[in-house]
């Protein structure tokens, strides 16, 4: 069994010991219960990955660790984004958990015009920290050595800006040509466009083609919102051989 993964900011990773305190440190020694040498990882979230040995319990919320070696993981290519569309209820953080346990490299919520979830004011950011916090986690689970950026929430214009600077596909249902075609790039971004339950407008659609993007069929049924994405990132990791 792989060891447990544990974030720490990239200035104490310089270290030979280093103290794991804090909710990382609460987790791993009253949650995880570790004890001295058990084996843990940490990492910095930006590739940096420092393999570790428990030396010592400090107490229920403290460990202090020696670091047994280090290695800086090549960030993947290409990078694989997905732009979802706010799902009800707190489907979201389940989109946002299983695309980043298969290497979503980037999320972008997105108000699409037929989203019935809106976030406004105080409810944008803190929806957007949940998120962000919900990506952290899995990352830590899945042991990624990059966690998956969470962008601020967009809309269509901010989309279709980023279209022109990427290869873009936007699932559709009546698509006539299927995501399994799509000839992927060596590196760059792999955009992958998810609409809301409502689905994508007409004019959202003409928007996103104009920019470049083309529509793509995912496969003969049709899929919840909040699992459309993590579908459409295990063909296109598959297909660039980065699975």
């Amino acid at each position: 069994m792989s060891a447990p993964v544990f974030l720490a900011d990239t200035g104490r990773l310089a270290a030979d010991r280093v103290l794991l305190d804090g909710p990382e440190g609460r987790h791993a020694a009253t949650v995880r219960r570790l004890r001295a040498g058990e084996r843990v990882d940490l990492t910095d979230g930006f590739g940096l990955l420092a393999s570790c040995v428990v030396a010592e319990v400090l107490g229920k919320d403290a460990l202090a660790l020696d670091v047994l070696d280090r290695r800086t993981v090549a960030p993947a290519q290409p990078r694989i984004v997905v732009v979802q569309a706010l799902p009800k209820g707190d489907r979201g953080e389940l989109a946002v958990e299983t695309m980043t346990e298969v290497g979503v490299d980037e999320i972008v919520p997105w108000s699409a015009a037929r989203c019935v979830t809106q976030w406004r004011g105080d409810k944008k950011d803190k929806a957007v920290a949940r998120w962000r916090s919900t990506a952290r986690e899995a990352a830590k689970q899945a042991r990624r050595a990059w966690f998956p950026g969470v962008a601020d929430l967009v809309g269509t214009p901010q989309i279709a800006a980023r279209v022109r600077s990427a290869t873009a596909v936007i699932l559709h249902e009546e698509a006539t040509e299927p995501l399994t075609g799509l000839k992927a790039p060596a590196s760059g971004d792999i955009l992958v466009i998810v609409g809301p339950e409502g689905g994508i407008t007409p004019e959202e659609l003409d928007i996103f083609r104009a920019a470049g993007a083309r529509p793509a069929l995912l496969g003969p049924t049709v899929l919840r919102t909040s699992t459309a994405g993590v579908a459409a990132a295990a063909v296109l990791l598959a297909a660039t051989g980065r699975w």
